[in-house]
């Protein structure tokens, strides 16, 4: 292939990566909307719903954003009372983050939005080719987990049998 025939467009990287924006942003004009969240911010409560308190270091470790968004992120929740901030044991300079009842109340909210736009994606396909698609994205998982170069994928993405959340 020469850079002539190259097109962008159908280049597979390009093409998830805009298939994956544009589901982000689908999801955060729901909770956006109802709750005035980003995308960082939809993911720490997700993250936070799922193994309670835990440090940014964990945080920024477990949903594929830089450490600066997740401190901002964590930030913006606090100032809204989602999130607490409590001294961690042993080592007083960790501080912990933990949702706080408005977040549960939050998350109970968005939720099912959230799963719903989920589902109109998937009733889509069939499936069969619902499966097929995930079987791909493992296999091609695989390949990037046995390259050196890629970044490995954390202890809970490869919890496949969890609910994936954008």
């Amino acid at each position: 292939m020469t850079p002539d025939d190259f097109h962008l467009s159908s280049f597979l990287p390009y093409r998830l990566a805009v298939l994956s924006e544009r589901v982000s942003r689908r999801l955060s004009v729901e909770y956006g909307r109802t709750h005035g969240l980003a995308v960082a911010e939809w993911r720490v409560l997700v993250h936070l719903l799922r193994c309670g308190a835990v440090s940014i270091r964990d945080i920024h470790n477990c949903v594929n954003l830089e450490k600066p968004r997740v401190s901002r992120a964590v930030s913006r929740l606090e100032a809204e009372g989602l999130v607490q901030k409590t001294q961690g044991d042993g080592d007083g300079r960790l501080v912990a983050i933990s949702l706080t009842d408005a977040g549960r109340t939050a998350l109970a909210d968005i939720i099912p939005a959230a799963t719903r736009i989920e589902r109109h994606l998937t009733d889509a396909v069939s499936p069969e080719d619902l499966d097929t698609f995930f079987h791909v994205m493992e296999c091609m998982h695989a390949v990037l987990d046995a390259d050196p170069e890629a970044k490995p994928r954390t202890v809970m993405d490869l919890d496949t049998n969890a609910n994936a959340i954008p």
